[in-house]
């Protein structure tokens, strides 16, 4: 449902008040964003905050040695930065984008000063981030007790939820960084998956064929992320 003052479908922002909505629209800007784009560095300071409209942010634990591994991801649902309109923040990770999308884009500052005047404000962000690390707590879980086979189809169905589509451009190479394993790794399942029927896969785009198969193939993580998701943020969706 597009919020009828923005004109926008960012679920966070519209569960706010028509009042608190109206103190951030003359500071948002809609962009467009591809994949790969990098939104926030690790370590670096947070400058504005993000609100996806559609598509998947991708949030990275990024090592010394360069190296990294996801531990959340963010769609419509919420937002990318939000915590540092509490105050400066540095990121903690880093957020690139995984599936094309649009957003409503604000300076850090300018955020700042809403969530000075809105308590309403204030208290969906704290929700937001409650879901948000109960999500990076649940994908730690999931990283170091299920099997890569469970892992990815709760991965591919995260993912077609937010592309909302059945068709997903992903590269093996970005599945295997996302998912910490090797990429030979990562073809060898995603052929069993295509020889069961769950997807296809050409050219790095893979099409989902058939959900159930890929939710009956999933660990519980999926489910369990979806719920935290509806309890932190009422009328989100995964």
């Amino acid at each position: 449902m597009e919020n009828p003052i923005l004109g926008v479908s960012n679920r966070l922002l519209d569960s706010l008040p028509s009042g608190d909505v109206a103190l951030l629209k003359p500071q948002l800007k809609t962009i467009a964003m591809v994949q790969g784009d990098l939104l926030q560095e690790q370590g670096e300071h947070i400058d504005h905050i993000y609100f996806p409209h559609s598509g998947m942010i991708s949030l990275l634990a990024v090592m010394k040695q360069g190296n990294s591994v996801e531990i959340a991801t963010v769609g419509r649902e919420g937002a990318i930065g939000a915590m540092a309109g509490f105050g400066p923040r540095h990121a903690f990770t880093r957020a690139i984008v995984q599936v094309d999308c649009a957003a409503s884009r604000i300076a850090t500052g300018h955020f700042q000063d809403v969530m000075k005047k809105s308590a309403g404000l204030r208290e969906t962000v704290a929700r937001f981030n409650e879901g948000l690390l109960a999500q990076v707590q649940q994908t730690a879980a999931c990283n170091a007790l299920h099997d890569l086979e469970q892992r990815l189809c709760r991965w591919l169905l995260q993912t077609q939820d937010r592309a909302e589509s059945d068709m997903i451009t992903l590269t093996h190479e970005i599945l295997s960084q996302m998912l910490a394993v090797r990429r030979t790794t990562v073809t060898l399942v995603a052929r069993s998956l295509q020889k069961a029927g769950a997807i296809e896969y050409r050219r790095g785009k893979i099409r989902i064929v058939d959900r159930r198969k890929l939710e009956k193939r999933a660990c519980e993580c999926y489910k369990v992320v979806s719920e935290q998701i509806e309890k932190h943020l009422p009328g989100a969706k995964v």
